[in-house]
């Protein structure tokens, strides 16, 4: 493993940069990407669909991350220095334990064909990287597997296509360029049965060999700190592997922001920590709040035995609210067979306000050594 990672998903930000988010630290105008790295910054992780837009080409939001812009957001990162995770989906939009849904260009193949999708889809993106000289550092080959990938077939509990699924595309990594690293990633990192469940069954079917384990943990959705430090020194000791918060954020204000996204109500989720959620977290959702959160976070991970804490990555902290950048367009709902309304559901859990401002929490981040 490389340096204890301070990693920040920006996935949407060429869509936030399109649709007029402007970005600012202390008043100074600024490219976000300059202004995380000014504040620690050193892993971008980017997510990875298939092919993000319709059959008829109109697209599905959420950033509209397909190969062209993670490149675009990559190349941007190495300029500055800074390296980059690529987040497999092998889906056409969002992949998480509520949906692993086969890319359209996927659908209708059995399990053999299956696999062997995910091995050249993944050795093809890798060979494109090649070709760029932007091959990525870390590799996620699935996002979110807790419940399996490519539903139906390797849906939990059928863990012998899961492992032959993931082993294809851990080859296909290991095949490009054995120096890249390989995570398998889970949600609800409280959840210690989760995670001794999947890993045993995961090796148990033989699954590949990979190089850590990453685990999304919000505070409001996924258990006390107690439960995340519970599960983390567990499977430090039962799986002997780095392992890395991939995925984590805190609220800094439960303020709506309907007035930046222009949006109806009807036509917005609104925020995803509600009230009732919002309840439940220790911390206040306020500036101080959220940089409690991010220092105590840091700390315990710093903390877990045998050195194996290796950082952790917030997600989405330049996904502030402009009009035209949501987490899903009426096109995508349709493909993933989810309900809308479409709208930004982060934009109070960013590290930048609703204006672009830089938070105080980067400053516990930048300090933390």
């Amino acid at each position: 493993m490389r340096d204890w990672m301070k990693g920040m998903d920006v996935s949407t930000l060429l869509e936030v940069e399109r649709c007029g988010g402007r970005f600012y630290d202390h008043g100074t105008p600024g490219n976000a990407m300059d202004i995380l790295k000014k504040y620690g910054m050193n892993m971008v992780r980017l997510r990875l669909w298939n092919h993000p837009c319709s059959e008829d080409g109109r697209p599905y939001g959420a950033g509209g991350c397909d190969l062209d812009t993670v490149l675009t957001l990559a190349k941007r990162a190495k300029k500055r220095g800074i390296g980059w995770m690529l987040d497999f989906h092998y889906s056409d939009f969002w992949a998480d334990p509520g949906k692993q849904t086969i890319p359209k260009a996927w659908q209708g193949m059995d399990v053999p064909e299956l696999t062997q999708a995910i091995h050249d889809y993944t050795a093809g993106v890798l060979d494109i990287c090649r070709e760029q000289d932007i091959l990525p550092q870390m590799t996620a080959v699935g996002n979110e597997l807790s419940n399996g990938l490519l539903w139906p077939y390797g849906r939990v509990p059928e863990y012998a296509n899961i492992a032959r699924f993931i082993s294809a595309g851990i080859r296909a990594v290991r095949e490009a360029d054995a120096s890249i690293a390989v995570m398998l990633h889970l949600d609800n990192g409280g959840n210690n049965t989760l995670y001794r469940t999947w890993f045993d069954n995961y090796l148990k079917n033989e699954g590949e060999d990979f190089d850590c384990i990453g685990l999304s943990y919000y505070p409001f959705w996924h258990g006390s700190l107690e439960d995340l430090k519970y599960n983390m020194e567990d499977i430090a000791k039962r799986y002997h592997k780095p392992l890395i918060v991939v995925e984590t954020s805190m609220g800094y204000t439960m303020k709506d922001y309907q007035g930046y996204e222009k949006l109806s109500d009807d036509m917005r989720k609104g925020m995803a920590t509600k009230p009732e959620l919002a309840a439940k977290v220790p911390f206040p959702m306020t500036p101080q709040g959220q940089t409690a959160y991010i220092k105590t976070l840091m700390k315990m991970i710093r903390e877990v035995s045998y050195g194996l804490g290796q950082g952790f990555c917030y997600w989405e902290p330049a996904w502030i609210p402009v009009p035209g950048s949501g987490w899903a367009t009426p096109e995508a709902c349709e493909y993933i067979k989810e309900d809308g309304p479409g709208g930004n559901e982060w934009a109070n859990q960013a590290l930048f306000d609703y204006d672009g401002n830089a938070l105080p929490a980067l400053e516990a981040i930048r300090d933390f050594a």
